[in-house]
């Protein structure tokens, strides 16, 4: 008789799933990507078709690395730039041009207004470090390290890959699994034994090819079928309507009897 898989880790994306970030973000790429068309508009005539978040930034930015969630977006308007260099600044135009562009309008926005969290997240957090349970942040987003150190979460994680990790290591972003899948080689744990957080199309996506215990998806964007239909196991709109670690736990055992 195989034995059964027990919850050992939970990998949380960042932007979405603990901290409020994913509408600043969302804001920044809008900003960005709307003055960038209003720019071909009077260089080249192209007539200008706003950014929007429903039929843009969800199905080609969201989740993604910044310059990977760039080149899919030009590419969906049949618009051409060099993929550049990270060190480009923000007045190449270029994938990483704009990426950075976009990275400095979000710090901007976050110096300003600081961070907010989802609270039954953290409350999850909590009560999993009270259990024993491993925890690990795998995010896109270059702006992990100090999203986390602003809300005074960064030392709860045992893992924590994120964009610049990824560069380092040379990770595949979402939809491909690496980030998570990482994260749980540096846990020591197997992937059967982690669940996956996510709320991106992206990183469900990731949790159904990294063939984890449970890919739990929260649809903030009235997303819930999409999160269904790309590889989450069950989706919530908040944590809170899971009764904490006992719900997860259910929810685990329910996809591994």
């Amino acid at each position: 008789m195989t034995k059964q898989a027990n919850i050992e880790a939970v990998i949380f994306d960042l932007d979405g799933v603990i901290t409020k970030t994913a509408l600043t973000h969302a804001s920044a790429w809008k900003k960005m990507f709307d003055e960038f068309l209003k720019l071909r508009e009077k260089e080249y005539g192209e007539p200008f078709k706003e950014f929007t978040h429903a039929g843009d930034y969800l199905p080609y930015v969201d989740g993604k690395p910044r310059y990977k969630g760039v080149a899919s977006f030009l590419e969906s308007r049949n618009i051409q730039l060099p993929f550049g260099d990270p060190s480009d600044s923000t007045d190449i135009l270029s994938c990483c041009g704009l990426g950075n562009r976009k990275n400095q309008t979000f710090n901007e926005v976050l110096e300003k207004d600081g961070v907010e969290v989802y609270p039954s997240t953290v409350q999850l957090i909590m009560e999993l470090i009270e259990a024993g349970i491993k925890l690990g942040v795998a995010s896109s987003s270059k702006n992990c390290r100090v999203v986390l150190q602003t809300v005074d979460l960064l030392k709860v994680f045992g893992a924590r890959v994120d964009g610049e990790v990824s560069v380092e290591l040379g990770l595949n972003g979402k939809p491909e699994p690496d980030i998570f899948t990482t994260a749980c080689d540096i846990l020591g744990v197997a992937y059967k034994n982690a669940i996956v957080v996510e709320d991106a199309v992206s990183g469900v996506q990731a949790g159904a090819k990294g063939n984890f215990g449970l890919t739990l998806g929260i649809a903030r964007e009235n997303n819930v079928k999409e999160l269904q239909e790309n590889g989450a196991d069950f989706v919530v709109e908040d944590l809170d309507e899971i009764d904490g670690l006992k719900g997860l736990k259910s929810l685990f055992s329910k996809f591994n009897s």
